[in-house]
């Protein structure tokens, strides 16, 4: 008995215990309720194949437009450690499956698209395109869909993820340095040019089986662009969010205003448009990703 209550008292179990019981409580009454619905009989026939990324420490370049005494410097790196898994789509939203949402009316047709390509990623879509897919493979499933964050698809790229640095080191007191890098770098993504969507799996896969990324679709994130201004010790003095205005990422990021669909007629916020706009998506396995879905599927956005 002294054992018990000794491992009862201990710190992580006062953390856990009531978490647990919450948790039972909070999905006891939301199925006495109805609150929250059975997945759909059809479930499976929607399924995309998914990919989990297990826990680990990685670093890479934060996202954003960062400023130094007013001059444009490089994003510092960021080391985060995910303690949780991530479940992610394996290969791009294709077209195929991104025409189901068109033809029951929830999703808007992409632009520019030529639909005997075959299994390829549907391109031509903005960032209300992407969400409203999310919500309607979440009704078909009864799960949880979403786009990416910029970090979360770090996560998920690995060593495919760009590294958007400038690679210099000057104080910023001669702009033409900062200038001739950032035209090197543009011209060198120009060359790299590959407008036609390719069939899927013709990237190839990282190091986690996430396949094509960096080819020649950049993905949305649900990430605003922002402005960061930094001091000489790369601590952040103001950030300012541009929401409207969100990261997509491909072999280099790309800030596209939301409602765009061709990268070719404008709307990337800062360097190189991207080749393609495309997405993928992240499924939430957290315990309590159906009371989420649940309060969204109620105009509820958490």
């Amino acid at each position: 008995m002294t054992t018990f209550r000794a491992k009862l008292t201990s710190p992580i179990l006062q953390t856990l215990l009531p978490v647990a019981v919450l948790a039972a409580l909070a999905g006891g009454i939301a199925h006495q309720t109805g609150f929250l619905a059975e997945a759909p009989a059809t479930a499976q026939l929607f399924q995309p194949q998914t990919v989990t990324i297990a826990p680990r420490t990685f670093a890479y370049r934060e996202d954003g437009e960062f400023l130094r005494a007013n001059y444009v410097t490089d994003a510092p790196m960021r080391t985060v450690t995910e303690t949780w898994p991530l479940t992610i789509m394996k290969h791009q939203v294709s077209l195929s499956e991104y025409t189901a949402c068109v033809s029951e009316g929830v999703c808007s047709a992409p632009v520019g698209v030529a639909y005997d390509l075959g299994n390829v990623p549907v391109t031509g879509v903005n960032y209300d395109d992407a969400r409203a897919y999310a919500r309607w493979l979440s009704d078909k499933t009864g799960e949880l869909w979403s786009l990416p964050t910029d970090q979360q698809l770090a996560f998920a790229a690995g060593k495919s993820f760009p590294d958007d640095a400038f690679g210099l080191e000057d104080d910023g007191s001669n702009p033409a340095i900062r200038w001739l890098a950032d035209y090197r770098r543009e011209a060198a993504e120009r060359s790299k040019r590959d407008p036609v969507p390719r069939v899927l799996g013709s990237f190839g896969e990282n190091e986690y089986g996430l396949s094509d990324f960096g080819g020649n679709v950049w993905e949305w994130t649900d990430t605003c662009h922002r402005r960061v201004m930094l001091d000489k010790d790369n601590t952040i003095l103001r950030s300012e969010d541009a929401c409207g205005v969100y990261v997509t990422v491909g072999n280099h990021r790309s800030p596209m205003t939301s409602f765009f669909r061709d990268p070719k007629g404008g709307g990337c916020a800062v360097g190189t448009p991207p080749d393609n706009l495309g997405f993928r998506l992240v499924k939430a396995t957290a315990w309590y990703a159906p009371l989420v879905k649940a309060l969204r599927d109620r105009g509820i956005d958490l």
